[in-house]
């Protein structure tokens, strides 16, 4: 199930999904869409362009207006819809009109949805927002929500990449810290590139620690932003194929000796992040379950930024819970 259906990032992920990006080339899929009543006639052109694909996987494509009828039985949801930050609008005010967005979608989970159901949440505030949700859906396990950091991780091998001259392919192990937001902490400092000369690590493979320690985090941090400055939307097709990486790891697990970032409760890390949020950590995932890779140094540079970012989300959390005691 896609939430935000109508919308241009799922216009951008609907077609992956459907084709067996995600979930395998075996694996026959019956989508759910919903949205809010007056995007039903843009839905339905969506659904059309689906049927039209002719795509051997696609069973069924359902679009609603409904929560009872789009979170019923589910194995997956992803929550890309939110209430977009408008003009004037404090970040208190998104928060309070996106906690009554996911706590409606966090209690249909709970009713209607299977108890093994994975919830991705894309919608921003999406810490915050997934935290709201998986609060909301007490039947269901919190180690069955994350939320999408993905997108900052791809933008971060990318940015290494191209200083290194070398496939995006070529960089792994970068993590994202924190929150999705401009406090987010990119962080390299367990990061492998693969050169023409072998496997070094990125601080040796790029040369330049002032770049890595400054404009590189700054570019991650705010690339959201230049993305909007300079296409008039936000960002739909990298959004898009960072929800795909997201979920087929979910379901395929990550490579031998390599990590990625996700938003994931927090309660009992290995890293002193403070309890009951949800925190981007490097994760490493095996049978549709994710694990917090533990034992990585973390110098005091790092240190700050992780705190730093920590006390944005347990200020969003507070927030936002408060209006859910209202």
């Amino acid at each position: 199930m896609v939430t935000g259906a109508a919308g241009q990032i799922a216009y951008s992920l609907l077609f992956s999904i459907a084709k067996g990006d995600v979930f395998g080339k075996d694996q026959p899929i019956i989508l759910l869409l919903l949205d809010i009543t007056p995007m039903l006639p843009v839905l339905e052109g969506v659904v059309m362009e689906l049927q039209d694909c002719a795509l051997p996987l696609l069973r069924e494509v359902i679009a609603t207006d409904k929560e009872e009828v789009a979170f019923k039985d589910l194995d997956a949801a992803i929550l890309v819809g939110s209430m977009p930050r408008k003009e004037g609008m404090e970040r208190k005010d998104l928060l309070k009109a996106n906690v009554a967005i996911f706590r409606s979608q966090g209690a249909a989970l709970d009713k209607y949805a299977k108890k093994t159901v994975h919830v991705l949440v894309v919608g921003n505030p999406a810490n915050t927002n997934c935290l709201i949700a998986a609060k909301s859906a007490p039947s269901i396990p919190k180690e069955n929500f994350s939320c999408l950091t993905r997108l900052d991780h791809n933008r971060a091998c990318s940015q290494v990449a191209m200083r290194c001259g070398v496939p995006a392919t070529h960089v792994k192990n970068v993590i994202i810290w924190g929150n999705h937001s401009s406090t987010q902490y990119p962080d390299v400092h367990h990061c492998k590139v693969s050169m023409s000369s072998g496997e070094l690590a990125c601080f040796d493979a790029v040369k330049d620690d002032s770049w890595l320690k400054g404009d590189f985090i700054a570019t991650v941090q705010q690339r959201g932003a230049a993305v909007i400055k300079a296409r008039k939307l936000s960002s739909a097709m990298s959004a898009a194929k960072a929800i795909c990486d997201h979920m087929r790891d979910i379901w395929s697990g990550t490579p031998k000796g390599e990590f990625i970032s996700m938003g994931v409760y927090s309660t009992g890390n290995p890293y002193g992040v403070p309890e009951d949020l949800i925190y981007s950590f490097p994760v490493q995932i095996k049978d549709k379950a994710w694990k917090i890779v533990d034992s990585l140094a973390i110098n005091d540079f790092s240190k700050s930024k992780m705190d730093a970012t920590a006390a944005e989300l347990m200020e969003e959390r507070d927030t936002a819970l408060a209006f859910l005691a209202a």
